[in-house]
């Protein structure tokens, strides 16, 4: 049992372990939703997805890599014309004057590649700490967890924490979860967020982790 953070968190390490080895059964083919074929489309893809679904990224992304397939290109285009391809994904105009600053310094400064550093990626325009952990994560294969709505949620209903705001749950689930499963956990989390889980309605009765949910014990 633990205090940090002024929450008694009491969760027993086999309990979470029993947890993550359910939802790594229930969902083994968890992995990044967003579609792209290198870094820089991850990270664009990422920067994106910021309060809209994967789903409506994906449906749009094609199209812009297609006009702008690096940051050289994208970093001189108009953000104005960039806005035309991401229109139908929330905060679109944002999004495109930043996905175009993000793109030109890293053709300025990293020569066209995405760094492989948490303290220069959340440097870029656009770019936040879950964003940054993502991409880290699936990007360079760093074991990191980005909490997104999702594992904001689930981690705190279920009981792999107890905290209030999205870093305080991003450092309990970092002390709770040993550092060899966080990337794992942090897909399969997200998975178990869209398909049961969910914000408004959770099925409980065909929860996979149901008898060891905090919520119900």
């Amino acid at each position: 049992m633990s205090k940090k953070y002024g929450i008694i968190f009491t969760m027993k390490r086999e309990t979470i372990d029993q947890i993550l080895d359910i939802l790594e059964e229930t969902y083994p083919d968890a992995e990044c939703a967003l579609h792209h074929k290198n870094v820089f489309q991850l990270v664009v893809a990422v920067a994106l997805s910021a309060q809209t679904t994967d789903k409506s990224v994906n449906e749009v992304t094609p199209a812009l890599f297609a006009a702008y397939p690096d940051a050289f290109a994208l970093g001189k285009a108009d953000p104005e014309e960039v806005a035309g391809y991401i229109r139908r994904i929330g905060m679109y105009k944002t999004k495109s004057k930043n996905i175009v600053a993000m793109a030109k310094t890293l053709a300025d400064k990293y020569d066209g590649q995405v760094p492989d550093d948490y303290d220069k990626l959340i440097e870029l325009p656009g770019v936040g700490r879950k964003t940054a952990n993502v991409v880290l994560s699936v990007g360079f294969g760093h074991q990191r967890i980005a909490v997104d709505t999702h594992v904001f949620r689930v981690a705190n209903r279920i009981g792999l924490a107890a905290e209030k705001d999205v870093l305080k749950t991003e450092l309990a689930l970092m002390k709770n979860i040993p550092e060899s499963r966080w990337s794992r956990t942090h897909h399969s989390l997200i998975f178990h967020g869209r398909n049961c889980c969910t914000a408004r309605k959770p099925d409980c009765e065909n929860c996979s982790i149901c008898s060891l949910c905090e919520k119900h014990l």
